[in-house]
């Protein structure tokens, strides 16, 4: 077992490991190490940790393991400090002379090594190019040696750094320590539109990340159905519409075009499919979406298609939950949260357990209140015609219960008397709405005095003459005076024989 540290430098994509001999250096400490360039300061990024020799050989090869010099001080830190401002003075000059001499490259940086031992000049380049004239005049302004080293483009991106489409930090920069390739085929395989300025990174080469979810897409195509295949469900046929992978859903649609969500999870295959797979040697796809899994669905539209479908088939559906609440306050229960049933009766109104062989107690039926919500869409009409055959046996029994020799409310006194000239030619009155109010308030009191129409007549002219004297006494100030005409005034309509006619004598003896 060897022990290591990890170390990263500022110009280097991965970072390298290192012996830290009894240093003590621990992670984010700033360590001085020696490197095959020199003496370099770099950013220990982990702790110290111990690796078999397979593990070593695989990662450095046949390099030797090299040891940590020391931990940086805070005049270590300040020299860093200082190389780093030389290196960005350096780099105008380094573009100036890669202009002046006409070379087909891209400077990126210049670094200053710690020990002093040289100058590293980083530049892009897609081909190989002659730069010992631009390092001899390189040499010659800076006063240094100079080492030329050429990167590519992805190292150029992860080394400048930049933010991608997605608003992030570009992962090369974050953590991308290796760069493997990415091909055209993955962004096909991820449904993506084959344009380059939208699959491309900064760097101008596909994006690294499209390595990320290739293994899930080829993965979940492999076990769905194909796009455009049919699917069967119990409303009909639908065929396969789009994919949504990171969900494992499957998008189908009718041939009306409505469309509707399923998890390929809950698709089945038919034992056609089946046989298919044991006779072919394919794999398995599902091709079935069950009544089970349609019913689950959130969708208006497909819950208004099964219910249709229920109808045509005379399968009756089941109730909703309002409907089913009111049957269990009609009965006395209600359903509780865990689904146990409560019940809303008295305790003299539940009935006890009765032993086998001996006959149940005759209890009084409890009262039903009445429910003007129809239970059920099918029974309006014998509900509504019920209620007619109600009303009408109430008015019946109501006529039972006039006195004999009492007048009946007669519905076409009320009207107005140019109405009743009118009705009288065509025979057919016209009613207003205050003569319909006046019918329904005469029959009110007529029941409410059981029948006996001079009372009746009685108490509605008393109500009108209170409701009237205010009005007589605006109008006729000088009765006020005359006490024995107010008097005689008053025995002549208390009197029975004033009030024996009908509404309309009243109406007009008031008038």
């Amino acid at each position: 077992m060897t022990t290591i540290i990890p170390v990263k430098f500022k110009y280097s994509l991965r970072e390298l490991w290192f012996d830290p001999k009894k240093t003590g250096a621990q992670q984010a400490d700033h360590v001085i190490v020696e490197t095959e360039r020199g003496t370099e300061i770099g950013l220990a990024v982990g702790d110290t940790t111990e690796v078999d020799d397979e593990t070593l050989k695989a990662t450095i090869g046949t390099a030797p393991l090299r040891n940590v010099l020391r931990i940086a001080t805070d005049q270590d830190l300040a020299r860093a400090e200082h190389l780093s401002k030389l290196g960005e003075e350096a780099l105008p000059v380094f573009r100036k002379r890669v202009h002046e001499s006409d070379l087909d490259m891209k400077p990126v940086g210049v670094e200053y090594l710690f020990g002093g031992e040289k100058v590293v000049c980083y530049f892009a380049a897609q081909d190989r190019v002659d730069f010992r004239q631009l390092v001899r005049d390189l040499s010659r302004d800076l006063h240094q040696h100079i080492d030329m080293r050429q990167i590519g483009v992805r190292e150029e991106a992860a080394l400048i750094g930049g933010y991608g489409h997605c608003g992030e930090e570009l992962c090369c920069r974050r953590f991308v320590h290796e760069f493997q390739p990415v091909s055209i085929r993955m962004a096909k395989e991820q449904d993506l539109p084959l344009n380059s300025s939208k699959i491309s990174g900064a760097c101008g080469r596909l994006m690294c990340c499209l390595r990320y979810e290739f293994e899930a897409y080829r993965d979940f195509k492999s076990r769905a159905p194909k796009r455009n295949a049919v699917i069967t469900t119990p409303l009909g046929k639908a065929k396969i519409a789009e994919y949504d992978t990171p969900k494992e859903e499957l998008i189908l649609r009718f041939e009306n075009g409505k469309s509707f969500r399923v998890a390929l999870k809950d698709m089945t295959a038919s034992p056609a499919a089946i046989k298919k797979v044991k006779e072919q040697g394919c794999p398995c796809r599902p091709d079935t979406v069950e009544r089970s899994v349609l019913d689950r669905l959130e969708s208006p539209d497909i819950q208004m298609a099964l219910a249709e479908l229920d109808r045509q088939h005379g399968v009756v559906p089941p109730k909703e939950r309002g409907l089913a609440a009111e049957d269990d306050l009609l009965n006395g229960t209600t359903t509780a949260r865990r689904g146990r049933t409560v019940s809303l009766r008295p305790s003299h109104m539940v009935r006890a357990e009765i032993p086998e062989g001996e006959e149940a107690p005759a209890t009084p039926r409890p009262r039903r209140r009445k429910v003007h919500a129809e239970r059920d869409v099918d029974n309006h009409g014998e509900a509504a015609q019920q209620t007619q055959e109600k009303a009408a046996a109430h008015t019946r029994r109501r006529r039972h219960h006039v006195a004999e020799g009492a007048q009946k409310p007669n519905a076409v006194a009320h009207v107005r008397q140019g109405d009743r000239q009118k009705g009288q030619q065509n025979n057919k009155p016209e009613r207003t709405r205050r003569d319909e109010c006046r019918i329904a308030l005469n029959a009110r009191h007529l029941r409410d005095h059981g029948g006996n129409a001079e009372t009746a007549q009685r108490s509605t002219s008393r109500r009108r003459r209170h409701t009237a004297a205010p009005q007589a006494q605006q109008a006729k100030p000088q009765s006020q005076g005359n006490s024995a005409d107010h008097r005689a005034h008053r025995r002549r309509h208390s009197s029975p024989q004033g009030n024996s006619g009908n509404s309309a004598g009243i109406g007009t003896q008031k008038r």
